[in-house]
């Protein structure tokens, strides 16, 4: 297949264009894989020690996991430049389930959740008829909306201003919107290297108007931090388990396979591989497989799933670097980075509006891209049908938590969240609604 790549899959670019295009890639994923801890420890009310872990190790998780994915062992990896991260899908129901039983509970259910995606990896084919497109799109397109209500909490200062009385104070809502005009600014750039820039650039920006503004506290920052180093320890928190968390992370992770699927295919196209054939069937089955397995071994050490990053895809065509080699730079990086605490602690410090400001436009893009997955579809009276019923029950529950009040305990668990809710009525809706659609005209 022709493309015009500088560089193929199996090629091995010299150091500077490896080490080069690896940061760039770097650039691009370093704030998508610390925010997800970031927002999970912030509405759990984690202290600034335990927060700067998760961010650690979120970055620790990551570089192991992409390396496994670009290096390939046996059937687990798909041996292309695919680059994985914390994933935002889960935010929703990690907090759900944090706020039942703490980060035992979370990392139990994702550790036993996580076979869901292995499995599937091995009966995609089956499970194409009941995960349709339609499905996935309602469910990525519900994880936006619900997700969108968590940036705008941060944006007005957090759950920690909410106690102490300056929620939505406009010294906050200046910051968060510094950071989101300045994320708009730098990403309409036609330099790529402030498009590709734009988040951290605007992060910096919203940063250090907070510390101008006496936002940021640095007492707790101490000589320790700096001079200190991270040592990975599994199961640091415990673990812990209950069947409704299982199911609405379960649930996640079935939608996350088929989002993987699509990256490598992505992915492949671009590198200039076959998107059909026995190659290219064990690139997706192996890629969704690290995909499982690897949010298993996040899990394990106290990280939350991760997931293929969709926006590297881009990254490739623009750079030309499609060689799977540069994979070993970026997970090298982003372990080296995980094992130093003052990168977790000084994000860590990071108050919620300048957070915010970025997330707000994240999750936005995430709500869009469920749109465009839909939209991307034959919208008859059918899908019209599973579309309303889903985004119904599914926003209903997650505006309105309490109409599940009265329901018994493990239900109330199982559907607190939209995602669940919306995510559970589409397959089954999608299964179930049978519309006869009336022939017109002769």
């Amino acid at each position: 297949m022709k493309t015009d790549l500088i560089y193929g899959v199996e090629d091995r670019p010299p150091f500077k264009d490896a080490f080069f295009a690896a940061l760039q890639h770097l650039l691009a994923i370093f704030v998508a894989i610390i925010t997800p801890p970031l927002i999970i420890a912030g509405a759990l009310k984690l202290d600034v020690e335990k927060t700067g872990f998760l961010v650690s190790m979120a970055l620790f998780a990551s570089g192991i996991s992409t390396f496994i994915q670009c290096r390939r062992f046996g059937p687990l990896g798909a041996g292309l430049l695919c680059v994985q991260g914390t994933s935002f899908s889960f935010i929703g129901p990690i907090i759900a389930t944090g706020l039942v039983g703490g980060l035992p509970l979370i990392f139990g259910a994702c550790i036993a959740a996580a076979p869901v995606e292995m499995v599937v990896s091995r009966t995609f084919k089956y499970l194409r008829d009941i995960i349709t497109p339609l499905v996935s799109g309602i469910v990525v397109l519900l994880i936006g909306l619900s997700l969108i209500k968590v940036g705008i909490v941060a944006c007005a200062g957090g759950y920690g201003a909410m106690d102490n009385g300056t929620f939505g104070s406009w010294e906050n809502l200046s910051i968060a919107a510094l950071v989101l005009l300045s994320v708009l600014f730098f990403n309409r750039s036609k330099n790529k290297y402030l498009r590709m820039s734009s988040i951290v650039l605007g992060l910096c920006l919203g940063y250090g108007l907070a510390f101008v503004l006496g936002k940021v506290d640095m007492s707790s920052l101490s000589a320790d931090t700096f001079m200190s180093f991270n040592i990975p320890q599994p199961f640091k928190y415990g673990v812990d388990f209950n069947l409704s968390s299982f199911i609405a992370i379960g649930l996640v992770y079935l939608i996350t396979a088929i989002e993987a699927t699509g990256d490598v295919t992505a992915n492949s196209m671009i590198s200039g591989l076959p998107v059909e054939g026995d190659s290219y069937l064990k690139r997706v089955s192996g890629g969704v497989m690290a995909d499982g397995f690897n949010s298993l071994l996040a899990g394990v050490f106290n990280s939350f799933p991760n997931s293929i990053f969709a926006q590297n895809n881009g990254l490739i065509q623009l750079t030309g670097v499609a060689s799977r080699y540069v994979g070993y730079y970026i997970a090298a990086m982003l372990v080296v980075l995980g094992l130093f605490p003052i990168v977790g602690a000084v994000f860590s410090l990071m108050p919620d509006p300048v957070l915010g400001g970025a997330t707000l436009l994240m999750f936005g893009t995430v709500a869009a891209a469920g749109i465009r997955i839909v939209s991307s579809q034959q919208i008859g009276r059918k899908e019209t049908l599973v579309l309303a019923v889903s985004l119904s029950l599914g926003l209903g529950v997650e505006l309105m938590p309490d109409v599940l009040k009265q329901a018994p305990e493990a239900i109330r668990s199982i559907f607190s969240s939209g995602i669940t809710t919306g995510g559970l009525t589409a397959i089954i809706a999608n299964v179930v609604i049978r519309v006869k659609e009336e022939e017109i005209g002769d």
